[in-house]
């Protein structure tokens, strides 16, 4: 690495503010002191999101506002950019930022830390685009939550056996643990709903199907806990189908499944896995096969000075395996331990120092199921039921970034258990001015029409 003189103050450049993004500015703000380095972080949004906790927020279980992290006031000695990198070229060290407002402009760095995480994994399947969504924001799990009580709210307000049946249809493709935690989670919130408050209806309504391409769910653990939670699932009445793949959406809102299969569904969550983010195809980085960034042990970028990695869209060698070619999984556990590590390396570095390799053993899962329900798998261990789902809650409280957030979840947790659950349903938030808009368009008679099939279709 080509270090600056000691009259310099180097630029570095962290793009993304996740896992990697966050906790890597954070270390750096702390190691460097004030002066000896510029460290800007640039993301679409202001915040970073703790996605293990998207499950129980869209539940109701933590405020929603509680499981993401405003960047300004924890990176207080970073510049926040909120914006996007939509190009790069390293070998002249410059960034293409396009802001959230304004025009874009080019940022000169000296350090490149590439964090900017992953996307959903989307197919061409017809009817997705337009009626699925993902699960990777707070923002779709605030949605899916008052979408899922609209849905019960829909079938309790009518006698249409047809609506209600397409109403309390729940349809989630992918078995990882981000899909079976939210179908999961879900459903728990729906059952709790309309056991105590909807008499029109009973659990025996409902529908949830999961719906998953491989022969089996949670890949991360052993096979025999995967079964045990496939067996959990369907005792709940949940039907889970292995060794089937979505086919298509109609416009009517019509799921076709591989094993032939068709049945009215309002609801079409997406959780089939994730790739590296788009913005690396247009830097000129080293990418593998499966576009991941390759890089070193060191979680430095091969071949290229000033440039590290980590994360869901590197390529880290796992040194912790015997077989050739393993790389770390993309999943928060490594994500974190890596940020650690990669500010640890640019420091050294930026003293004349020699980088760490990285290394970590997986140390294992943990997953809700719903509320006292859970499964885990952690250094061999297996845990099934209510310590499973403590463990899950106590591994990932002490994984939230600031002591700030972890007091408000526990506080949610503890009023929650107090407490009935709150399942309303703020529908109004999906489309705020159309009451408005309604209104002026009516000539301001303050009569509003009921909502058109067009407009139910816009909400879902």
């Amino acid at each position: 690495m080509s270090r600056p003189g000691p009259a310099s103050r180097p630029v570095v450049l962290v793009v993304g503010g996740g896992y990697v993004g966050l906790y890597t500015a954070l270390r750096l703000q702390k190691k460097l002191s004030r002066g000896r380095a510029e460290i800007v972080v640039v993301d679409p949004q202001p915040h970073m999101t703790y996605q293990p906790f998207l499950p129980e927020a869209a539940a109701g279980s933590v405020e929603p506002r509680h499981v993401v992290v405003p960047l300004r006031r924890t990176l207080d000695r970073c510049r926040v950019v909120t914006g996007a990198v939509d190009s790069i070229s390293h070998a002249d060290k410059r960034a293409r930022i396009v802001p959230a407002e304004g025009h874009p402009y080019e940022l000169s760095y000296d350090v490149l830390v590439m964090a900017a995480g992953s996307v959903a994994r989307t197919l061409p399947i017809p009817g997705l685009a337009e009626h699925g969504i993902g699960f990777k924001t707070v923002g779709e799990a605030i949605y899916l939550r008052n979408h899922v009580l609209a849905r019960l709210d829909a079938a309790a307000s009518t006698d249409d056996p047809e609506v209600r049946t397409r109403a309390l249809t729940f349809t989630f493709v992918g078995g990882g643990y981000a899909g079976i935690e939210a179908f999961a989670e879900l459903e728990d919130m729906a059952r709790y709903a309309v056991e105590h408050y909807y008499p029109r209806l009973s659990t025996g309504d409902m529908r949830w199907v999961l719906v998953e391409a491989t022969g089996r769910i949670l890949p991360e653990v052993d096979l025999d806990m995967a079964a045990w939670t496939v067996k959990q699932l369907t005792a709940r009445g949940m039907d889970v189908r292995l060794n089937t793949r979505l086919e298509s959406v109609s416009d009517e809102g019509v799921v076709r499944l591989s094993d032939g299969e068709e049945f009215a569904s309002d609801t079409l969550v997406w959780t089939a896995g994730t790739k590296p983010n788009p913005l690396l195809t247009s830097t000129d980085l080293p990418l593998d096969e499966r576009g991941r960034v390759r890089c070193e042990p060191t979680l430095q970028v091969s071949g290229t000075e000033d440039a590290w990695a980590a994360g869901d869209l590197a390529a880290v060698p796992d040194i912790t395996k015997e077989q050739p070619g393993a790389t770390t999984a993309p999943n928060a556990q490594h994500a974190v331990r890596q940020a650690k590590r990669l500010a640890d390396n640019v420091v050294a570095v930026l003293r004349g120092e020699q980088p760490q390799a990285y290394r970590h053993e997986y140390a294992g899962s943990v997953a809700s199921l719903g509320l006292h329900k859970g499964v885990a798998q952690v250094y061999g261990v297996k845990l099934k039921g209510w310590p499973a789902w403590f463990m899950h809650r106590t591994y990932h409280v002490s994984r939230v970034p600031t002591f700030n957030r972890k007091a408000r979840v526990v506080a949610d947790w503890t009023l929650a258990s107090v407490f009935r659950r709150e399942v309303i349903a703020l529908g109004q938030l999906q489309d705020p001015r159309r009451e408005f808009v309604t209104a002026a368009g009516a000539g301001g008679t303050g009569q509003l029409p009921a909502p058109t099939a067009a407009d139910r279709a816009q909400a879902r």
